[in-house]
């Protein structure tokens, strides 16, 4: 894959980039299996592209990597790690770049991997995987990609803030890979395929713009890059979405039918693919105070709009970027965030916890404010499962919040219709990929949210077996059949993944000193 813009910390790499005559594409390179392999039981194939080859390079990030295999005693756990980690780095980092009105304003489109987009949610996930390198003054590659994916977000939101998944910029020079699953959709409020790739509207998307904001400002303390660009804004128009979202159910105190504010409909074989009742979802009872989301984060349609897992995630950053909007000097616009976030964890409270016969009181996925509740946890973050992960908890495994520790025991039984089990593996999927593909994603979020040594064990030893020998995190995986998965080239779940690796050095090395064969 070429990088055609790079900033100066890959200035090198470019050169190098220039004098390679073909690099593969990552989607065919990733399909095939590479030497040298691991020296374990599954054999694991070595993914990395060559040096010149990646698109992006941090020497930090390669003597993390380098110093980890001293710290992972099983060769295949590492192998999967040395893969993992840097796969956004190596493969996904499709352009850097300035924008054409002010070139001190840097850009980074991000793709997910197989699919030449970039998703709001999934570049802030793929950036947040990278944290720990921000706090570091060598690694200047890191804040810059950070920067520039903050202000090409930015850029999104304020284009097509109902929209989820976004073209190349201009700037770029790379042209629109236009989704034919999408050329045909009837949504409401217009947008132009030339700079949208899909326009599902998830609350999870802006929610995930302002956590990688929060994540960017406490890492760096930068608040002149918040001030400099289009972020306040963003943010601006952030609360608006989120206002009219809130506030506009679907009937009127007199029983009218409201015009709603977003509407979608595609033509589709898969229910979860587009929007009941002419495109404008299930009905939603005003006054909840939770902000309704017409799909999920797995790009599913929502049973019950009000989908408590991103109201969760808004509702923790908002408070958290208000912050930052104090800093600037933005008082009133604080404002409105810290309250508006209070107020949704309070009908979250209020109005999202349910009383299960066996784990008492629990989350609910979604509900409609009228009574209504969907039962179930999805393998997307965010999920009730990953609350901790997102902040919504006071701390890292949920271990104070009674209420998480019910749902989390319920999500991960056989009464979650979306907990899969089997030889292979054991985790929760989704309706994306259907009944019996586990996901991987949700046994990292399991060993990231759990503080008890054989669970977490458990977790890696699936997790490493199940990669079919490829060596890579796949999407989804055949919980009777290691040879049936879906996404060999998933960036997110990649480096998710190494984050938990780096995760458990930190809190529970004797884990990573373990034999997983």
């Amino acid at each position: 894959m070429k990088l055609l813009t790079l900033t100066a910390a890959s200035a090198a790499l470019a050169t190098a980039q220039a004098q390679q005559v073909s690099c593969p594409d990552y989607l065919d390179y990733a399909k095939e299996y590479h030497a040298p392999f691991s020296t374990g039981r599954y054999n694991l194939s070595y993914q990395r592209p060559d040096p010149a080859c990646r698109t992006a390079a941090s020497p930090a990030l390669d003597g993390v990597i380098a110093d980890m295999q001293s710290k992972v005693a099983d060769p295949d756990l590492y192998r999967l790690f040395v893969n993992s980690f840097p796969n956004t780095l190596d493969t996904a980092i499709r352009w850097q770049g300035v924008a054409a009105n002010n070139s001190a304003e840097e850009l980074a489109f991000i793709i997910t991997g197989d699919i030449n987009a970039m998703w709001l949610r999934d570049s802030s996930n793929q950036m947040l995987s990278y944290l720990s390198f921000l706090k570091n003054a060598s690694t200047p590659v890191f804040a810059s990609l950070y920067r520039g994916v903050l202000n090409l977000q930015a850029r999104y939101i304020q284009t097509s803030p109902l929209c989820n998944s976004f073209q190349p910029p201009v700037e770029s020079g790379i042209n629109a890979s236009l989704n034919q699953y999408a050329l045909t959709d009837e949504v409401y409020p217009p947008y132009s395929n030339l700079s949208v790739f899909e326009c599902k509207y998830e609350l999870d998307s802006i929610a995930s713009f302002l956590e990688l904001s929060s994540a960017y400002y406490t890492a760096t303390s930068d608040i002149d890059f918040f001030r400099n660009f289009q972020w306040v804004s963003a943010v601006q128009t952030v609360l608006n979405v989120a206002t009219v979202m809130r506030d506009t159910p679907t009937y009127t105190p007199k029983g009218m039918v409201n015009q709603s504010p977003y509407t979608f409909q595609r033509d589709t074989t898969s229910a979860s693919e587009t929007l009941l009742n002419m495109g404008i979802g299930s009905p939603v009872k005003g006054g909840t105070g939770l902000v309704r989301s017409a799909f999920r984060p797995s790009d599913d349609s929502t049973i019950y709009q009000l989908f408590i897992p991103a109201n969760m995630q808004f509702a923790t950053h908002l408070n958290g970027t208000s912050t930052i909007m104090s800093q600037l000097g933005h008082a009133d616009l604080a404002s409105q965030m810290k309250t508006m976030a209070t107020s949704i964890r309070a009908a979250i409270e209020k109005r999202a916890v349910v009383t299960d016969e066996t784990y008492g009181k629990i989350y609910a996925f979604e509900i409609d404010g009228c009574g209504s509740s969907n039962i179930m946890d999805d393998a997307n973050i965010p999920s009730l499962l990953a609350a901790p992960v997102y902040g919504y908890t006071s701390d890292m495994y949920g271990s104070s919040n009674q209420i998480y520790q019910n749902t989390r025991a319920k999500i991960l039984s056989d009464e979650n219709p979306y907990f899969m089990e089997g030889p292979v593996i054991n985790a929760v999927g989704g309706p994306h990929q259907g009944p019996g593909m586990a996901w991987p994603m949700a046994n990292i979020v399991r060993i990231l949210t759990s503080e008890n040594q054989t669970e977490i064990s458990t977790a890696l030893r699936e997790i490493v077996s199940s990669t079919d020998g490829y060596g890579l995190i796949h999407e989804s995986i055949n919980t009777f059949n290691v040879s049936d998965w879906t996404r060999e080239w998933f960036s997110w779940a990649n480096g998710l993944f190494g984050q938990a690796i780096l995760d458990l050095e930190g809190r529970m090395p004797e884990v990573l000193m373990e034999s997983y064969q």
